[in-house]
Parts: C-alpha cells; structure tokens; sequence
C-alpha cells in the first residue's frame, strides 16, 4: 500500500455512504455489557441492525491528513442501496461505484480511471466487493458473520467479535456497539506487511429511526506510513427519488492504477 495522491482519493471512496441527516439525533451509547450473551446472539442482533432503505443522499465534509499535511473538502453524494454510490464535487470531479464498476473523472486535470474492485482489494489484500464496501460504510460487519465461527469477548465499551480461527492473510477484530448492535469499530490486521485498516465509528445518529453513523475516523497504516480520515456528515434525506449522472467526456486521459 504506497499512500500515493490517488490511493488517498480511492481510499477516500470506501468512506462515501456514512452519513448524517438534517434534523437528525446523535444517540448516546449508555447500553450496558450483558456477559451471558453468546456470539450466536450477538450476530444475530448485529444482522438485525441493518439499515433498511432505498436512497440517500447528502453532503459530506471530510479531512484527510498525510505525512504532517492535511486537505478537506465538502461534496454532494447519492446512494441507491445494493446498487449504485455516486458523489460529485461542483460537477468538476464525479466518482461512480457499482457492483461491477469503481469509476471517476476530473475536469481539472482531464483524467479518469475506469475499472473494478480489483485495485481496492489490493489495499486491503483480501477480495472487495460491493456489498463489503457497503456494510463497512454503514456501520455493518465488512465480512458476512455467518461464514466464520466466532468468539466473543468485552472491554468496557463494546462487544469484541474475531474469527476462532483467523485467516492466513489478515486478522479481523469487530467491536460492537451495546446499545444499537452496530459497528463501534473494525479492524482488519495484516501483520506479515505491517498494515493496518481501523475504522472508529465515533458517534451514531438516528434518521428517520434508522441508525446510521455519524462521525467516523478511518486510520490506515503500513510500516512507517499513515493515512487519517475524518469525516462530518449532514443534510441526508432517504428514500427520494434521485439520479446519478455520469458520463466520462471523451478525450481525456486513462489513468493506470
């Protein structure tokens, strides 16, 4: 993972579809730790605390900062849910995310890349998809829970899910949260590279009593490099009737990830 401009961008891509709401109330976590609760029960509650709806859309502030730098900037995004992720920045730069496709375009530069899942999955170096991006973003386990067996265990705050028996290529740590069963962090460790994906989901919000998060802080790291993310996310309303416009002009320029 080289923490290059354009991995920044696309990492900035997995952090699109968290999001805030106009009105909207933060929720307090002050659910207490049940020490009976099995991993069996604790899943089970985690899967019915997916978010049900159709569309979103918003706005999103976000910070990066890398090697003692930082950036921010506030887009407009839309989500139809299983389906599509779309986000524009004043119509100058547009990102589009499918099943099928990850794509972008800058009119500042006249570049666009086009492709699939394949570079993503190289950051994290297991397989990406969809529906993995799109759990991880709305405070769902990235990985299907009833694939693997798990364990259970707690600190103060949250319940701790890991794998019984952890994967060759990374570990996953899932610390969820007692009150809502949603995501308090994740953590995807890969020890052999020295790379780390955390994610903090810092503070939930109820919208449209649907619980979604609110404030996050995604933290990548490989050896001595680090990348933060910070995002602020606001003015969401769901299940509208929405488009998602996007059209590579031609003439520009393949950009080769």
């Amino acid at each position: 993972m080289k923490f290059k401009t354009n991995i920044s961008f696309l990492l900035i891509l997995l952090t699109l579809v968290i999001s805030g709401c106009k009105g909207s109330k933060t929720l307090m976590s002050n659910g207490q730790i049940n020490t009976s609760l099995t991993a069996k029960q604790l899943i089970k509650n985690s899967n019915k605390a997916s978010v049900d709806f159709s569309t979103l859309v918003g706005r999103l502030k976000l910070e990066y900062l890398q090697n003692g730098k930082s950036k921010g900037t506030t887009v407009s995004f839309r989500m139809e849910k299983d389906k599509t992720i779309w986000m524009s920045k004043l119509g100058v730069v547009k990102v589009l995310i499918t099943p099928a496709r990850v794509a972008f375009y800058n009119t500042w530069d006249n570049t666009f890349f086009d492709g699939d899942f394949a570079y993503l999955s190289s950051l994290l170096g297991t397989d990406l998809d969809f529906n993995k991006v799109q759990n991880l973003l709305l405070g769902q386990s990235l990985f299907n829970l009833k694939d693997d067996k798990y364990e259970i265990s707690a600190n103060d705050k949250s319940y701790i899910l890991q794998p019984k028996k952890q994967r060759d290529l990374f570990e996953l740590f899932l610390f969820v949260n007692p009150s809502h069963f949603k995501m308090d962090s994740q953590e995807i460790s890969q020890p052999k590279d020295k790379r780390i994906l955390h994610i903090d989901y810092l503070t939930y919000q109820d919208v449209d009593s649907k619980t979604l998060p609110e404030r996050t802080k995604i933290l990548a790291i490989e050896d001595q490099e680090q990348l933060e993310i910070n995002l602020e996310l606001k003015s969401v309303k769901l299940n509208e009737n929405i488009r998602f416009p996007f059209s590579i002009p031609s003439g520009y320029k393949e950009i080769d990830l």
